[in-house]
């Protein structure tokens, strides 16, 4: 990369060298970086950069650690600068840092400039100047650096620049007449800063000057009601006087520059397709209404004081609305409790300036038991009545009332909010036709698709964030919520952050006296995740999921209430047909239905219930479904993952596969697999579930459960480098083993393997000592060589080589006396192994290249893999590097084509080692950081030493 060095921090810090951009490491580093940058050049001191990265006591190490990052960073901006040098663009003097930087090469610097010829020129020259100024800013100074939730000091002052430069260009673009260059810039800044008044203030005056008064003044009542509900405070004089000045002479009295498309109130509906109604179309002037000849109807229900967060969906919304010039319908789906109707509601009143013709609104009761429901006639009736259409020219039939709505609606750009819709049949008639009006819809089920017409789009409202659940409770709560963040913390966390049951929970925590947060969550804490440590809140949760419930199929009802005694939240659709007690295809179509309205699907073929709605489930359960029932769904799903893990471990090729189990009682089969990569991903998704069984298997009576499945995780817990994990659920399986000594031997051996891989070696010993004695007394000769293999594994690691060598051959004489070919291949190389570290290259080669033969001939891709590393190793103890080199990259690919990602990383860790003796530390460490990647954050004693490696490497 050639070319100047370049910066921005009006937004997202970055860097680039000419074209391309410069990764800038860590967010210490990005924070270091982006304060030199708000400085423009000027120095920074040590010692605030270490109060920049640790709020509260920074560790003693913290200097030196800045240090390290500033030294990262020059190596960034001047590639090839030796460790310690000094650098030309980040300089040190003395006890603080600055960037040598010029006035084209940073944004910040770029807009100060821009201002400053902005300031001394005039007219739509320093308007121009204004808006290329403030086209530099992409978000706020250094944004996501944020600290604890606060911007530092420096940046908000540089953001305070960007808010002056709006007023000024605010005031100059109203005199010049040409608000319209700035508006945008003047737009987002207000959004940035809802609560600065003099900011409001700079943008309803643009708005009203640019012809958009119906907007401005709806901007005021949204911000009026802001200042009410956050502040607790009346408007000020600026937005007073902004306010006032709308009602001014000097602009325009009805917005009109910025409706171009408004027609007349009364129009002239298009004639019917025939029918009796057809005589009396169109309805005369007489017929129609006072309401057509008044005010547009004003139907939307009042947005909520305490709505918060939603700004992606509402991002979203606006933007299909910005590209989508089609757009008719944003149906908004979610499952019970959402918040589906307070976001259409206030999505509603963000859009309503762009629809001057009026809001109409009509709850269709969609889930509604009976008679309640909304026909599309009564919809359509109440709605051509607010438009103006007496009741006497209203035609009977359906067809004829939406042919005359939609002839109304072509003439006008309305809005139209339909809440709870069950379906398309019930909202079809009330979509609008050509013409510039939207419908808002909401459902609990997503009913766009096929069915619905090109211009609808489905936007589907998921759970609150943590953040967003936290500024609902506080909004609501005040200093209550501040002053006991651990309650409100657990009260997120019993909601499982579904805005209606926090919100009910806020009522409770504000309408009894005396009743305090930590109580409340204490009472939700003792409720175990039952509804009825919601008090009196709990009948208002079952009314909002009954009515999805009784709206379910009989069977889909009863899969419904069995979901909750699946093992995890989040089950496959394999997993929830044993559950049923159903054929496959027979739980595809009921999890369908299930999935419309009550559950989610996180993935392909998985699905999962809500806290709370598993906890509506488990009430219907107890109260609908007798023990026996319940009971037998239990034995089901164990039935179903002792055949499937047993089924899975079989691709893996383990060294000492299980005994078939017994089929099942009750009918159940396990799940079959295509190969390898088939039964690592189902252990993946699956693993929480299976360690679960395996820890409550035994208190079921169903120990062999236990620990079959715990011996079935064995090799994708190694494949995977979650030893810890491998060690605690073969624990568990030998703790509900009990006395049968097969078992305990076999589990036995398998946490010796755990305990090798944690560098636990003695206790590794201990392990196959006690299984060498069981599978002695059981006569299991083909056991006792694979237990002889191990301690000749162990005894490489120590080192003791000559130990090793005994150890395996008398494991390949046992393997060869049970004709077990591959456990004879596994001793041979690990004799190769100890041949090579006692210098004795040659032998070892061969063996590796006789061993690789072998695992060859028996598709055993692990066993190739592994030779392939030694083999590798091998060569570069002899120098012979070319050769190495090419055999490790055939064993990246045998390792990675399995999925072993433990074995992965291990050779990557020997090719960075090889480039590090080698005098190639670049090399070296892209080596060792891929080989980080691999392991995915897993806490290994081979992740700690690709750490330490890549910390001195730096």
């Amino acid at each position: 990369m050639t070319g100047p060095l370049s910066f921005a921090v009006l937004g997202p810090v970055r860097a680039w060298r000419g074209h391309f951009e410069i990764d800038l490491g860590t967010r210490q580093q990005r924070l270091i970086l982006a304060l030199l940058l708000a400085r423009a050049g000027g120095a920074v001191s040590i010692a605030e950069l270490v109060d920049l990265l640790w709020e509260s006591e920074p560790p003693p190490s913290a200097v030196n650690v800045v240090h390290r990052h500033v030294g990262i960073l020059r190596r960034r901006f001047e590639p090839g600068l030796p460790t310690r040098a000094a650098g030309s663009v980040l300089i040190r003097d003395g006890a603080e840092y600055r960037l040598r930087i010029d006035a084209e090469s940073l944004d910040l610097l770029r807009f100060r400039r821009l201002i400053a010829q902005a300031g001394g020129s005039s007219g739509e020259r320093a308007v121009e100047l204004y808006r290329e100024a403030l086209a530099l800013w992409r978000d706020r100074c250094a944004s996501g650096l944020r600290t604890g939730g606060r911007a530092h000091p420096e940046f908000v002052a540089v953001d305070g620049e960007r808010f002056a430069a709006v007023r000024a260009a605010t005031d100059v673009a109203l005199r010049a007449g040409c608000v319209h260059v700035v508006l945008p810039a003047i737009r987002l800044a207000a959004e940035y800063e809802p609560l600065d008044e003099a900011l409001q203030a700079c943008l309803l005056l643009a708005l009203a000057a640019d012809g958009r008064r119906a907007e401005a003044l709806a901007t005021y009542a949204d911000i009026e009601h802001r200042l009410a509900d956050e502040l607790g405070i009346q408007p000020g004089s600026d937005l007073r006087e902004a306010r006032k000045r709308l009602f001014d002479n000097d602009v325009p009295a009805d917005g009109s520059r910025s409706r171009p498309g408004v027609r007349p109130a009364v129009m002239r509906p298009a004639a019917p397709p025939g029918g009796a109604e057809a005589e009396s179309w169109p309805p005369t002037e007489r017929e129609l209404s006072p309401a057509t000849r008044a005010e547009p109807p004003a139907q939307l229900p009042a947005d909520h004081p305490y709505f918060i967060g939603r700004r992606g969906v509402v991002a979203a919304a606006q933007e299909l609305l910005a590209e989508d010039g089609r757009t008719t319908a944003l149906v908004i789906d979610g499952m019970p409790g959402v918040g589906k109707t307070t976001f259409a509601v206030h999505l509603a009143h963000q859009l309503a300036a762009r629809y001057p013709d009026g809001q109409l609104h009509a709850d269709l009761r969609g889930f509604d038991s009976g008679d309640s429901v909304m026909t599309p006639t009564e919809a359509l009736r109440g709605f051509l009545w607010s438009l103006g259409v007496t009741p006497a020219a209203i035609p009977a039939e359906l067809h004829a009332q939406a042919g005359l709505y939609r002839s109304i609606l072509a003439e006008r750009r309305m809005l139209i909010l339909l809440d709870n819709c069950r379906d398309w049949d019930q909202i079809r008639h009330l979509l609008p036709g050509t013409g510039g009006s939207l419908v808002i819809a909401t459902s609990r089920r997503r009913i766009t698709g096929g069915a619905g017409p090109a211009g609808a789009h489905a936007l589907h409202l998921d759970l609150l964030t943590d953040a967003e659940a936290r500024e609902l409770l506080t909004r609501r709560l005040g200093d209550a919520a501040a002053a006991d963040p651990d309650a409100v913390n657990e009260i997120i966390a019993r909601c499982g952050r579904l805005p209606l049951a926090l919100a009910l929970v806020a009522t409770r925590g504000v309408g009894r006296t005396g009743l305090s947060l930590p109580a409340v969550a204490a009472e939700l804490a003792e409720a175990d995740g039952r509804l009825a440590g919601f008090g009196d809140a709990h009948a208002d949760l079952e009314a909002i999921f009954s009515w999805s419930y009784r709206a379910l199929t009989p069977g889909a009802a009863r899969l419904f209430r069995l979901l909750p005694l699946h093992p995890a939240g989040e089950l496959s659709t394999e997993a929830a047909a044993a559950l049923g007690g159903l054929s496959l295809r027979a739980a595809r179509g009921l999890l369908a239905e299930l999935g419309a309205q009550l559950l989610v699907q996180p993935g392909d073929g998985r699905w999962r219930m809500h806290d709370l709605l598993r906890a509506y489930a488990v009430e219907l359960g107890e109260e609908h479904d007798d023990a026996a029932e319940r009971d037998a769904a239990i034995e089901r799903v164990y039935d179903y993952y002792q055949l499937s893990a047993y089924a899975a471990h079989l691709p893996l090729q383990p060294q000492v596969p299980l005994s078939v189990p017994e089929p099942s009682e009750r009918g159940v089969t396990g799940r079959g697999f295509t190969g390898r990569a088939d039964a690592m991903a189902w252990f993946a998704d699956e693993q929480r579930v299976l360690t679960d069984i395996v820890a409550r298997a035994r208190e079921r009576g169903r120990p062999s459960t236990a620990w079959q499945i715990a011996l079935a995780m064995q090799n994708y817990f190694q494949d995977t480098a979650q030893f810890k994990q491998w060690a605690a659920t073969v624990s568990a399986g030998l703790a509900a083993a009990g006395d049968d000594p097969a078992a305990q031997a076999l589990l036995h051996r398998s946490l010796a393997g755990a305990c090798y891989f944690l560098a636990d070696l003695d206790r590794g010993l201990s392990h196959l000592q006690h299984a060498r004695v069981l599978f002695d007394r059981l006569g299991r000769r083909a056991e006792q060589g694979h237990v002889e293999n191990n301690i000749a594994e162990i005894r490489l690691e120590q080192r003791r080589y000559h130990e090793a060598i005994r150890h395996a051959e008398a494991a390949r004489a046992l393997f060869h006396a049970e004709g077990n070919v591959r456990g004879a291949t596994n001793a041979l190389l690990v004799i190769a192994r100890a041949q090579g570290w006692l210098g004795r290259h040659s032998e070892a080669l061969g063996m590796f290249v006789e061993a690789q033969r072998q695992f060859e001939a028996l598709g055993d891709r692990h066993g190739v893999g592994t030779t392939q590393a030694w083999l590798a190793h091998t060569y570069s103890m002899i120098d012979d590097l070319p050769q190495a080199l090419v055999i490790w990259q055939q064993a990246l690919d045998t390792f990675r084509g399995a999925r072993a990602t433990h074995h992965t990383a291990e050779v990557l860790v020997a090719i960075g080692d090889f480039h590090s003796a080698n005098g190639d530390p670049a090399l070296a460490g892209k080596a060792w950081s891929e080989a980080l990647a691999e392991l995915d954050g897993t806490d290994s004693p081979i992740a700690r030493r690709i750490r330490d490696r890549l910390l001195w490497h730096r």
